[in-house]
């Protein structure tokens, strides 16, 4: 789950404008989003933090755990204002803005999660598990799963279900490496850390023999490389490594990193990929 990586970065000197210099806007023509706290563009984590406590007001109760989504808690929770929260975005460097679904990375799992939870198989780790929904249906369903999420506030649907949790890092310490016979990259993951060469590198050696990572790309968009940020409710976060891959995209960076595509399939308007070790 977005946006999370390496450092977080931003142009010097325009924490307004595009990573290229050019002028900044928004879609519906509107001046450009500015950042809340004293002109300076937000920490991503925090921002995504607050989202997803905004989300999560507005779903009123966690639909895994059967209780309220009070868990997002903190400085950057944001309260309900009792209608849908307003759409977030993902600004590219090349100034396209992306619809973010913060509500589902907040919400159960759907009929397109099910999809890619029927593929895998022994020991997983979930890579970016955000609040943890395909962590916490699978803990339930008694896998031998492990989120990992950068984001010590995030991942409250799993700590609900008491799903094993890693705050981390996934180019830092790893446990059980050579064991994972399924990685998950959900909700368009690959693009970790700006370089997804790099990513699936990291993780080859995290899987288990025959082991297969499972992706989901970006429907319709182009390869996007360079920093992104984040935008909505008159905010903006700092610039960060990311990269968005479309499914055609995918098999050249996947055999960059040792990988081929073994299946690709597409369910409720996204698409998904399984990588095997070439």
């Amino acid at each position: 789950m977005l946006p999370l990586g390496d450092t977080a970065l931003r142009p010097d000197g325009r924490p307004d404008g595009r990573p290229d210099g050019r002028p900044d806007g928004r879609l519906d023509g509107r001046p450009p989003l500015r950042a809340v706290r004293d002109g300076e563009a937000l920490d991503p984590t925090a921002l995504l933090t607050g989202w997803l406590a905004d989300a999560g007001s507005h779903a009123g109760a966690d639909p895994l755990a059967g209780r309220h989504a009070g868990p997002y808690a903190g400085p950057h929770a944001v309260p309900s204002t009792g209608t849908e929260p307003e759409p977030r975005h993902l600004r590219l460097a090349d100034g396209r803005v992306l619809a973010l679904p913060v509500a589902r990375w907040a919400g159960p799992v759907d009929a397109a999660d099910e999809t890619l939870l029927q593929r895998v198989g022994g020991p997983v780790l979930d890579v970016g598990c955000g609040p943890g929904r395909l962590t916490a249906a699978l803990h339930r369903r008694g896998a031998d799963v492990l989120g990992l999420e950068l984001g010590p506030d995030i991942p409250v649907l799993a700590r609900a279900a008491g799903a094993p949790l890693l705050l981390g890092d996934v180019f830092g310490a790893v446990p059980r490496a050579g064991e994972w016979e399924t990685v998950l990259l959900a909700d368009g993951n690959i693009g970790i850390g700006g370089d997804a060469v790099r990513l699936l590198g990291r993780l080859r050696p995290l899987l288990a023999a025959g082991g297969r990572v499972l992706c989901e790309l970006y429907p319709g968009v182009g390869a996007s490389a360079g920093p992104v940020r984040l935008e909505a409710l008159g905010c903006t976060s700092a610039w960060f490594p990311w990269t968005l891959l479309a499914l055609d995209e995918l098999p050249v960076a996947a055999a960059a990193a040792g990988f081929a595509v073994a299946e690709s399939w597409a369910a409720e308007g996204r698409h998904f990929a399984s990588l095997a070790p070439a």
